[in-house]
């Protein structure tokens, strides 16, 4: 008896280890076939998938769609967009762009890229810091940094050049 017992735990316990644990995981979560997970607010994936079109182009433009891409944004991000950008106490909002084109059929170029909500103002804005550049109409990109022909530049590096440093 004693000796069924541990052939059964054992078997068991084997059976445990080995064989492959599977776990729906729920529609909303997870990254889709564009490379976006919302629930994390992460991109990771081809640049071909950032416009959410998978045709080997990037907005139009096949040059970067080859590229790697890893987008981060906080869920402000998120609440900016949902309302339009209309909030008059405003955002603490950010994104952070990795785009890697030092891959096999890339672009080559590889750029890192910090950008924040700072409002209509732009460069009058509390919370604009020295040496960003205005984008979008509310946003300052605080660090746009990257590799070209093997050339490494710093286009801004605006100081302080963390995200909430305002």
């Amino acid at each position: 008896m004693k000796k069924l017992l541990f052939l059964i735990s054992t078997v068991f316990v084997f059976g445990l280890l080995v064989s492959p644990v599977l776990a729906v995981q729920p529609t909303d979560k997870g990254f889709n076939d564009y490379g976006y997970n919302y629930s994390a607010r992460i991109f990771s994936g081809l640049a071909d998938g950032v416009d959410k079109k998978l045709d080997g182009m990037v907005w139009g433009s096949p040059t970067y769609a080859n590229d790697r891409l890893v987008m981060k944004w906080n869920a402000e991000w998120d609440r900016g967009n949902d309302e339009g950008w209309t909030d008059p106490n405003g955002y603490d909002a950010w994104e952070n762009n990795e785009w890697n084109g030092a891959v096999p059929n890339g672009s080559g170029e590889v750029w890192h890229y910090k950008i924040k909500w700072v409002g209509s103002t732009l460069e009058e804005s509390p919370r604009w810091v020295e040496g960003g550049y205005p984008i979008w109409g509310q946003f300052e990109v605080i660090m746009d940094q990257g590799t070209v022909g093997g050339e490494h530049m710093w286009l801004t590096h605006g100081v302080p050049s963390g995200y909430n440093a305002h």
